[in-house]
């Protein structure tokens, strides 16, 4: 049944059956990272600090009532899709759940257009209508954050297979976290894309807790990278607070779902410093475990320390970058707290019937 819908909704004969992969590729660690040029580190710095800028703005807003709802913050993983762009080339797709406004700004889309949609403006990205977790642009390749733990996935693998069907050598990302992990669809998921070879990257952010709870007290199998093997899917754990770490498995990843091979999945180890959402205290955590990776592993201060090794920048070239991105997102904070809110008439546009 399987091999006809293969046949039927492809439009393309069902390639013969593909003997496993072997063991040794099913789940690989790998440790390398790439050496970065100047321009590269300078650009992952600044990305990266705009998302971290961004959302400690957004959390100000919350705390102030201009945000309402919910309100899910990057802070502490924004090496992850940072260097995750920098493997993508145009046309390539990228969507993900509802912590996702690192992933929004990574990809290109206006600070003034997420602002604006977070405190529920004309100007937003879903005219005010969709709030964090309901942003989309076509323009940039991004195809949304999505409140329903793992539903990603699946849409992601649907965006994979229209790339596979028109041929027209995309890859999509699909990024969730290690508690969307355990979900039945996502291993659905899997196992359409391994049948059908679909161009997807599948990126799980094992930020350690899911919501509140440690992924030891959740999961069976804590090395998320292994979670394809059932399915001859090959699979890498990653330092994901090193943006070169990153960029480097990144590029072997993309390369292998873009050359016809199959999924791939990347598990990136990382570290969120804020609660789940604004609402949570994260009492599940010791202060002194947050400060430790702050310390230790903090993934703009690690590039920050590098240009300055390097002499690459010096402390008043950095903090001139600082201050003109306080200065864009202060822009975009003023811009998403006065432009006008949606006409009452819009209720009844955008909607499916």
């Amino acid at each position: 049944m399987v091999a006809a819908a293969k046949k039927s909704v492809a439009g393309k004969t069902a390639p013969k059956t593909a003997a496993p992969r072997s063991a040794a590729r099913r789940s690989e660690k790998v440790a390398s990272v790439l050496d970065f040029t100047k321009e590269q580190d300078l650009d992952a710095y600044k990305m990266m600090l705009e998302i971290r800028r961004f959302e400690e703005k957004a959390g100000q807003l919350y705390g102030m009532g201009l945000i309402g709802g919910f309100c899910h913050l990057y802070i502490g993983q924004e090496a992850v899709v940072v260097g995750m762009q920098m493997a993508l080339k145009p046309g390539d797709q990228v969507i993900t759940g509802y912590r996702d406004h690192g992933h929004m700004l990574a990809t290109g889309m206006d600070p003034k257009g997420v602002m604006a949609e977070l405190t529920g403006r004309r100007g937003g990205y879903s005219k005010g209508k969709g709030g964090s977790m309901h942003m989309f642009s076509i323009e940039k390749g991004f195809f949304g954050g999505h409140g329903i733990v793992g539903a990603q996935v699946s849409l992601g693998t649907g965006l994979a297979f229209a790339n596979h069907y028109r041929d027209n050598g995309n890859v999509t990302l699909a990024y969730f976290g290690d508690g969307a992990a355990n979900q039945g669809q996502v291993y659905e998921s899997f196992n359409m894309a391994e049948l059908w070879k679909l161009p997807v990257v599948y990126i799980i952010e094992n930020n350690k807790y899911a919501m509140g709870t440690a992924v030891n007290r959740a999961s069976a199998q804590t090395d998320f990278s292994r979670r394809g093997a059932s399915f001859n899917i090959p699979g890498e754990q990653v330092d994901g607070m090193d943006v070169r770490a990153v960029k480097a498995a990144g590029e072997r990843a993309v390369a292998f779902a873009r050359s016809g091979k199959g999924p791939y999945i990347l598990e990136m180890l990382t570290y969120r410093y804020r609660g789940h959402s604004m609402s949570d205290p994260a009492k599940y955590r010791s202060k002194e475990e947050v400060q430790k990776m702050r310390t230790e592993h903090d993934p703009i201060e690690q590039v920050r320390a590098r240009l300055l090794e390097k002499k690459w920048a010096s402390e008043e070239d950095l903090k001139g970058i600082d201050a003109g991105i306080r200065d864009t997102m202060n822009a975009a904070a003023d811009f998403a707290t006065n432009d006008p809110e949606p006409d009452v008439s819009e209720l009844y546009t955008d909607v499916l019937r």
